[in-house]
């Protein structure tokens, strides 16, 4: 009786851990959709029109961006970052190549990070944006950015 008993203790122990990976698995896969298409609707496509109101609206507010731009240690706020968008001549206005690509996006509980390729102008960006979920809403906390050979 006592090992009848062990063994449907177990099975339950291990159906309910079970059930709880599950729910985290379409949780994390939910939670990376929603992800993407933030990258494909507000990061990809604010960077390609040049629309600091679409790209600004998928950072937190104090973002810091770091990396290295032909060698050169690049360090910016949201701010200086967003003003630099706003100057510059838009991809989509310069009819040059701009292309957007998720490489890779992994999520742990409120925080994720993804590694996004992009192909603007004549540079190829290799980028890790860090995010948190707030509000039940995906924001990038952090940008490091470098550029890199075709």
């Amino acid at each position: 009786m006592k090992t009848l008993l062990f063994t449907a203790f177990l099975s339950c122990v291990l159906l309910a851990s079970k059930a709880q990976i599950n729910t985290k698995m379409e949780n994390s896969k939910a939670d990376s959709l929603a992800i993407a298409q933030a990258l494909e609707d507000y990061y990809f496509k604010g960077i390609y029109e040049g629309n600091i109101i679409t790209l600004g609206s998928i950072f937190n507010p104090g973002t810091l961006l770091f990396g290295d731009i032909k060698g050169q240690p690049y360090a910016k706020t949201l701010d200086q970052y967003l003003d630099g968008v706003k100057n510059r001549q838009s991809p989509k206005d310069s009819g040059k190549p701009f292309k957007g690509t998720i490489i890779s996006i992994n999520v742990v509980n409120s925080i994720a990070v993804a590694k996004v390729h992009v192909k603007m102008y004549e540079f190829n960006y290799d980028e890790f944006l860090s995010f948190h979920k707030t509000d039940n809403r995906w924001v990038i906390v952090n940008k490091m950015i470098t550029d890199v050979a075709d």
